[in-house]
């Protein structure tokens, strides 16, 4: 009896040891989705527009260095002068109205071909930069032109052929605040204006 006692004891304990343990189930991989991926090509760019398109042109540069209210026998007048070598513009320094020597010998130039046209007059404009006050501009301007004036005066043109007038800062020929721009407008500019009284 001890024996049968003792077998319902140890056998279920043998077999509980032996089986009874439970073994942790591995874990499954998820199953394969089979899915494929594909890659969805960018959209091609839209083909420019059939149609040609012409550039504006561009709107034309006014020479503000010309009197729009010369008749064109005098336009053609003052080109063909400076065909010949005629400078109409000659330079200063800042605040200078004194002619340098590279003046003096574009308007010793000036004056020859002046002197081979009596039948012309020649108007010279003085011309600043925009610093310093209108007044003061106007005033150095009107030296400028006076400068140039006594110098081909000097040189044998006729003082009555030559009219001045000053413009000071009014009439830029470039804009810009800066020195490149303010040594072009510190200027004397000269263009035949009209027929002179000879005789």
């Amino acid at each position: 009896m001890n024996r049968k006692w003792m077998a319902w004891i140890v056998v279920p304990a043998l077999l509980t040891f032996m089986y009874g343990c439970p073994h942790k189930k591995p874990k499954t991989p998820p199953p394969d989705l089979n899915v494929e991926t594909t890659t969805v090509p960018a959209p091609a760019p839209a083909p420019a527009p059939a149609t040609e398109v012409t550039p504006a042109p561009a709107p034309p540069v006014a020479d503000k260095t010309e009197d729009p209210l010369l008749s064109s026998d005098l336009q053609v007048v003052n080109e063909e002068l400076r065909r010949r070598g005629f400078s109409p513009d000659v330079y200063f320094d800042y605040d200078e109205s004194t002619l340098s020597d590279d003046t003096r010998q574009k308007l010793s130039r000036n004056a020859d071909l002046l002197k081979s046209q009596p039948q012309f007059s020649v108007t010279i404009e003085g011309h600043a930069d925009s610093r310093g006050t209108n007044e003061y501009n106007l005033a150095l301007g009107e030296r400028r032109a006076s400068a140039v004036r006594d110098y081909l005066s000097s040189l044998g043109v006729a003082a009555t052929r030559m009219r001045t007038i000053s413009y000071g800062e009014e009439r830029p020929l470039c804009t810009e605040e800066v020195e490149s721009c303010w040594s072009q407008n510190r200027r004397a500019h000269m263009i035949i204006t009209g027929r002179a009284n000879i005789g």
